[in-house]
């Protein structure tokens, strides 16, 4: 009797995490949000080697070094996305938030001529989807579960309902200025899975989590030229939660709510930016950067047991990393108010063998303007706005769903589209 009632608390804690492990890939270009403050929304996030702005800092902390002064920015980011999809069943809209708020935060101490030390909060990872059920055609299948008779192991994976990801990320670095012209960082990333919440037709888990990870950087300036690079490792976020199971399947199984908890170990992916600026004169500057997404790191899905670690589903969703090129320009208009101007386009990392509707991702181009105005000594406001743009994704499987791994099949074919508007604000104190 023990035997079948922990063979029953995996079956449920299985269809419900499945429905997670074979669709979180979805949450993102995938799911990664480089805007970490005003000045970088305003340039496409083309600050990696820029030495002079405080709003460079959270991009490369490296960058302190050339700061003489200590620094705070404080302020906040709106996200707006849209989704859509064209399925057999007509056009549907995703019913996610309208808007969705990030904080931006980042504060540079000054310690002595040379040391820095810098403190950031911001949200590196995150999104939101939610499908009406009824979107995609309805979907059961057979998983392959080591479970004892009189257990039936037809479980409804079910298609995704509801999505939603927010991982804060707490940095901090050390920054030594090692000449005029090299500076050098390095710190530490804290992680924290403030929100995950993932449902499907079959069931829901929520939870949260942490991970550690850590970051590098460089900053050189030789006269009208100045060369960046940061890095930021890949984490493992160790989320745990609760599964409630809605399934008739499950329910006639005897399973109800609440449901078992379990655990899953979600890999973020490393980040690496290089970038060159070149000052054309003492108004105008632009910039080039190139970032590389450690997608690969995605490679799988460990889903466990929470009471006893045991194996209970590991997936496999085979993402590639992935390219960005971004283009930033600054122009100081007048001696108080700076201009920028910024293009970026984004590879994403999720081919067509394990696509996902959690998040119909796709390359994408970002457009960006903003500014920055001295309201008084040492004192200024800084804002920006973005507009994402994904190329349109006509998605035609040709696998058909065979009862097991619902991603990359022809139950989720149809005509996907994305788009989104930013809008950041910040005040920055100089002092």
């Amino acid at each position: 009797m023990m035997h079948n009632t922990q063979a029953r608390r995996s079956l449920a804690l299985l269809s419900g995490l499945a429905a997670l492990a074979v669709q979180t890939p979805s949450l993102g270009s995938g799911f990664y949000l480089p805007e970490s403050s005003a000045a970088g929304l305003g340039t496409a996030n083309a600050m990696v080697a820029n030495p002079d702005l405080p709003g460079a800092i959270s991009y490369n902390a490296a960058a302190m070094g050339f700061h003489d002064s200590s620094s705070l920015a404080i302020g906040g980011l709106l996200i707006g996305p849209s989704f859509s999809v064209e399925t057999a069943s007509g056009s549907h809209d995703s019913q996610g938030a309208d808007w969705a708020a990030a904080p931006m935060l980042q504060a540079a101490l000054a310690l002595d001529e040379r040391w820095r030390l810098g403190f950031g909060l911001h949200v590196p990872f995150g999104l939101e989807t939610r499908w009406r059920d009824g979107t995609f055609p309805a979907v059961s299948g057979t998983a392959t579960l080591p479970v004892p008779p009189p257990l039936d192991p037809e479980v409804p994976l079910g298609h995704p309902v509801a999505s939603k990801l927010e991982v804060l990320d707490l940095a901090t670095a050390l920054a030594y200025r090692v000449n005029e012209q090299l500076s050098l960082a390095a710190g530490v990333d804290l992680y924290w899975g403030k929100q995950a919440k993932l449902s499907s037709t079959a069931g829901s888990l929520t939870g949260e989590g942490s991970g550690l990870g850590f970051n590098l950087s460089a900053l050189y300036r030789q006269g009208s030229w100045s060369l960046g690079a940061s890095f930021h490792s890949a984490a493992t976020l160790g989320l745990e939660g609760d599964f409630t199971a809605t399934s008739p399947t499950l329910v006639a199984l005897g399973v109800s709510s609440p449901s078992q908890p379990g655990k899953i170990d979600f890999d973020l992916p490393w980040r690496l930016q290089l970038g060159v600026r070149y000052a054309v004169n003492p108004r105008l500057a632009v910039e080039f950067d190139w970032t590389r997404t450690g997608w690969s790191k995605f490679e799988t899905l460990d889903v466990r047991a929470l009471a006893d670690d045991s194996p209970i589903f590991n997936d496999t969703n085979a993402w590639d990393d992935a390219n960005a090129w971004r283009f930033g320009l600054t122009y100081q208009w007048t001696e108080a108010t700076q201009l920028r101007l910024g293009y970026a386009y984004d590879e994403t990392g999720q081919g067509d063998d394990h696509f996902s509707a959690r998040i119909p991702d796709n390359n994408r181009h970002l457009f960006s303007l903003g500014f920055a105005h001295h309201l008084a000594p040492g004192l200024s406001v800084e804002g920006g706005y973005m507009y994402v743009l994904a190329e349109d994704r006509d998605y035609r499987a040709t696998t058909p769903y065979t009862g097991s791994d619902l991603n990359g099949t022809t139950a989720l074919d149809g005509d996907y589209a994305m788009d989104a508007h930013l809008i950041g604000l910040e005040l920055v104190k100089v002092f």
